[in-house]
């Protein structure tokens, strides 16, 4: 019996230095290519389709397209600078979300607040267009935030929290969805009583 199958072969084409998104400082990495290959009796034959490089960091093993090695720290900085903003902006219209519906004060905060953090004119049909999105895709506020705030420094967690309580307290008293979503966040991005009074007390200002 011929025995016919493939594999993945990766191999490292070159070394080098550079900015790692994940690691946020210098490293060194590693750009690698990975191809499928035919195998014959489980030896590698003949290569099929086309290579996949990347280049992979030494510290924590995180992969990234090879553009990557074109992009400066200040570059990264500015680029994951941009993100975040977008980030807290959305979970703060989930917030908004969390009782199914959104209220014009909702969508008059949102474009306050979007337009004070990105530092442009945002109008209601951005707001109404991500609102969309969170909706057709059911998209929960607290699993986002568990999902990006990772990459978020402590300036930033506290930025995105005064974003989402402001957003919350649009229509003045809060419901207590909204009441236990702000306090499942000020448990997710790891902060104490006295660090998320000072932030709701700052927003306030």
């Amino acid at each position: 019996m011929i025995l016919i199958g493939t594999m993945n072969l990766t191999r490292t084409r070159e070394r080098g230095n550079f900015y790692c998104p994940g690691c946020r400082v210098p490293q060194t990495h590693r750009l690698r290519a990975r191809r499928p290959w035919l195998t014959l009796y489980f030896i590698p034959t003949i290569p099929i389709g086309n290579a996949e490089v990347f280049v992979q960091c030494d510290q924590c093993k995180q992969t990234w397209d090879p553009t990557v090695l074109d992009m400066d720290q200040e570059t990264h900085e500015a680029a994951e600078a941009v993100k975040f903003l977008d980030e807290a902006l959305r979970a703060a219209i989930l917030v908004t979300l969390v009782d199914g519906t959104i209220s014009e004060p909702e969508i008059q905060s949102l474009i306050e607040i979007a337009s004070y953090m990105q530092d442009r004119d945002v109008d209601r049909d951005e707001i109404g267009h991500l609102c969309s999105i969170a909706q057709q895709n059911k998209i929960e506020a607290v699993n986002y935030v568990l999902t990006v705030s990772i990459r978020w420094n402590q300036k930033q967690k506290r930025q995105a929290l005064q974003a989402m309580f402001l957003a919350a307290t649009a229509e003045g008293e809060m419901t207590d969805k909204k009441v236990k979503t702000l306090a499942k966040m000020q448990e997710l991005l790891g902060m104490t009583d006295a660090e998320y009074q000072d932030a709701i007390e700052a927003a306030l200002g």
